[in-house]
């Protein structure tokens, strides 16, 4: 049976704990025990109009409820949706590996697809609710005042007792209404809030969808934000018109909705944009393309500048220039490369933004970096910086997702034994990292040319120093480790490539480059730059990093598979790599034993001393390399 229809059918709180995948005890004591009223954390964050927005941040419980909760929901949305628009093109295979989802409602009748609302919807974004405003003539945007405040503890419960698609036992109702809400309301900041609000909105969006279609317009919806637009060049006055005066009037239909869904215009907010002015929805310029807005940018490029410069950036506020968070400068980037992905995705011929195009010689198939346009080379070097330049602790790069898995489950649980790589245990966490290992993905490739794998790594080692030295920021004050298996990957080309560079050393310091690379406990190759290789086994034979794990743990089961032992080890029809990392290391690391990884650990420990003994001598290397215990 489907989610919507084993929830129409329950009828108790256990059943109702076992369908969000919590325990019911876990249920029972959020909700009735330590209560959700005293599970909320308030601060403010500050709107563009220069007021502040307040925000009730639920504790990580309450929180991780929430958050199933609303999965539960979107997935009841998304079944509901494909009975209603069974051949639109979210639900057809291909969706599932689309690079881009036309958002645009189809002339079919057979073929249509939600498109109304955009906000916190899977497939839905705020660039797809600016798509389908772009090219208009007129562009009117509608805030609804006090939004989430509209949304009270009665009218959640009785829309899931009422709603004919979910017309719940009144008991469920009220569970879902007593963990969505807070003081009576939904609140901004829990993960459920917004599908709550969309799935009791939506109602709102059909007879406003309809009063647009009636007057030729496009309608959407992005939470509290609502956007008509028109080709026609004098906007519908039955809409909205313009007084001479510059005061907005809605139309009696438009006011007359949005009244009886239980909201209000904030009049103040209200806006019609025109051809030939820049046209906002959501903030994006919907003139030709989805794009940010010129100062938005300019204000990231600059600070980029002065960071990469100086190792610091100003924000300006209304009281004047305060330090720059690079964290809020991240998200700024990412905002933007977000929108320039959109745009490449959709350009004519497309170009894909994981791979190089070809050329004549097989060497240059990682490379990206001649593809990119300014704004992505500003992304990339931010990344860089932040990674490998500014990282505001040590760095690792691994082979591959898996190794990431493993030494992080080592490292949690070897915590007392390392506390230069994780912070001890707290009242509010389990423990900390205190390293930062990259997560490589279909951007970093593009970006960065980084993916993993010995090639990657060895492309990245090459030009490690041409483009740290980009930067005339303050040095480093963290090392970046590669940490690789100690195997023929190793030998191909590799090692040759390594120790052809003039300023790699190896530890300890009575190792010879060409026949020890092998043996080195760690190696330094410039600047913040190491390397560190699994140990050769006790015969000095080749290892991987599995190789590490005992007996026991390769042969743990999952779905009647295991790793295997080295010696019986078969590729095809053993447990892979990824299933052995995440259903044997992480989801079993409390009983994993990691004592073959404290060689390894030990070996990334003393490349971080060193390098902070480098710093010490201002990079002059007078140090004798760290004991190995």
């Amino acid at each position: 049976m489907n989610k919507l229809g084993t929830l129409k059918e329950i009828t108790t709180k256990p059943e109702f704990a076992r369908l969000l995948g919590v325990k019911p005890s876990t249920l029972t004591y959020s909700l009735y025990i330590v209560k959700p009223a005293t599970q909320y954390h308030q601060f403010e964050i500050p709107k563009r109009n220069g007021s502040n927005r307040v925000i009730n941040a639920p504790a990580d419980k309450l929180k991780n409820l929430q958050s199933k909760l609303s999965v539960l929901l979107q997935d009841c949305i998304d079944e509901i949706n494909a009975a209603k628009y069974p051949k639109s093109e979210i639900n057809l295979p291909k969706a599932l590996n689309s690079k881009v989802l036309k958002v645009k409602i189809s002339n079919s009748a057979i073929k249509q697809q939600p498109s109304l609302s955009h906000g916190f919807v899977r497939h839905r974004s705020i660039i797809t609710n600016a798509m389908m405003h772009l090219n208009q003539k007129n562009v009117l945007n509608i805030d609804l005042k006090d939004f989430f405040d509209s949304f009270n503890f009665g009218r959640v419960r009785g829309f899931f007792i009422k709603n004919k698609h979910f017309e719940l036992d009144p008991n469920i109702a009220t569970v879902i209404a007593q963990i969505a809400c807070y003081e009576n309301k939904l609140p901004q900041g829990s993960p459920c809030s917004p599908v709550i609000t969309n799935l009791i909105t939506h109602s709102l969006d059909i007879r406003l969808a309809s009063l647009a279609k009636k007057h030729s317009c496009t309608y959407s919806r992005y939470a509290d934000d609502i956007t008509f637009s028109s080709r026609k060049s004098i906007f519908p006055t039955q809409i909205m018109r313009q007084e001479e005066s510059g005061e907005y009037i809605a139309g009696k239909k438009l006011r007359g909705d949005i009244t009886r869904a239980g909201f209000s215009i904030n009049d103040k907010k209200t806006r019609i944009q025109y051809k030939n002015s820049r046209q906002d929805v959501t903030g994006l310029i919907v003139n030709k393309k989805p794009n940010v807005k010129k100062e938005y940018w300019r204000t990231a490029r600059s600070q980029c500048h002065s960071l990469f410069r100086t190792g610091s950036f100003t924000k300006k506020i209304a009281d004047g220039d305060i330090e720059g968070n690079i964290n809020e400068l991240e998200g700024q980037l990412n905002f933007i490369d977000q929108v320039d992905r959109y745009n490449r995705m959709r350009q004519k011929p497309s170009l894909n933004p994981i791979y190089a195009l070809k050329r004549d010689h097989q060497q240059f198939l990682k490379q990206t970096k001649y593809l990119l346009h300014g704004r992505e080379k500003t992304f990339s070097r931010f990344l860089y910086y932040r990674l490998f330049y500014g990282n505001d602790k040590p760095t690792f790069l691994c082979e591959g997702k898996t190794d990431n898995i493993y030494l992080k489950s080592a490292i949690s649980i070897l915590a007392a034994n390392y506390p230069a790589l994780v912070s001890p245990k707290s009242l509010t966490k389990d423990y900390e990292l205190l390293v930062r290992f990259v997560e490589y993905s279909k951007r970093t490739r593009f970006l960065l040319e980084l993916y993993g794998g010995v090639d990657y790594l060895k492309g990245f080692i090459g030009s490690f120093e041409t483009l740290s030295n980009f930067y005339k920021a303050p040095k480093p004050k963290h090392p970046v480790i590669v940490i690789l298996d100690n195997d023929d990957g190793l030998r191909k080309g590799f090692q040759n490539y390594v120790c052809s560079i003039s300023s790699v050393r190896l530890f300890p310091t009575n190792l010879d480059k060409k026949n020890d690379f092998n043996k080195a406990s760690f190696i330094h190759v410039i600047h913040n730059l190491y390397i560190v290789l699994t140990p050769l086994n006790s015969t000095g034979g080749d290892t991987d990093i599995e190789y590490l794990f005992d007996d026991t743990t390769r042969l743990k089961q999952y779905n009647g598979k295991c790793f295997n032992t080295v010696a019986e080890r078969d590729k095809e029809g053993d447990l892979s790599k990824n299933s052995f990392a995440n259903h044997i290391i992480k989801a079993q690391k409390n009983s994993i034993n990691f004592d073959g990884l404290k060689p390894l650990l030990d070996r990334v420990v003393a490349a971080i001393t060193h390098y902070d003994q480098l710093k010490k001598n201002k990079g002059v290397d007078k140090s004798k390399p760290p004991s190995l215990s």
